[in-house]
């Protein structure tokens, strides 16, 4: 763990000295811009390096995981992202539900008729005054055709909507 993170600063900090001297801050031809050169060409390769040899590292340990003395931890390591990783799923799933029962507790504020968003508890809308939680299907008066919410006209018969 530590080397990981001292690895991630030098690597981070390999960047900023190469980004220094690639500037223009810091003149290439002086001892300075050279050694800032050097010290961020130093760190980018070895950072090719480490990759490289967790490859190797990857590959070897998937021919014989048993001939490795630190299998058993890393079986427990896997073990416990595992375990991490059905907690993640199930946090995922609890807020898509909840997401979906405040979608649903909003369209149950929301006017059928009229779109209008009304207070929680209200009965009735506030807009138009048709009842809030019955059906979302309106039909004309005259001929019965189902019409979209809003319509004040029917397309079928024009017939006028109550609002």
């Amino acid at each position: 763990m530590a080397n990981d993170l001292f690895g991630g600063l030098s690597g981070a900090l390999g960047g900023l000295v190469g980004g220094l001297a690639n500037s223009g801050l810091v003149p290439k031809d002086t001892p300075e811009g050279k050694l800032l050169a050097a010290q961020g060409e130093l760190s980018g390769l070895q950072k090719q390096e480490a990759e490289i040899l967790t490859e190797i590292g990857r590959q070897a340990y998937a021919q014989d995981p048993d001939a490795w003395p630190q299998s058993d931890k890393l079986k427990l390591i896997q073990s416990n992202i595992d375990s991490v990783q059905a907690q993640l799923d199930a946090a995922k799933k609890e807020q898509q539900a909840k997401e979906q029962a405040e979608k649903e507790e909003k369209a149950a504020c929301t006017c059928p008729a009229c779109g209008h968003e009304n207070p929680e508890g209200v009965k009735f809308c506030q807009e138009c005054g048709a009842k809030l939680g019955g059906s979302a299907k309106k039909h004309c008066v005259s001929c019965g055709v189902e019409l979209t919410p809003g319509t004040r006209f029917c397309g079928e018969c024009g017939a006028r909507q109550p609002e």
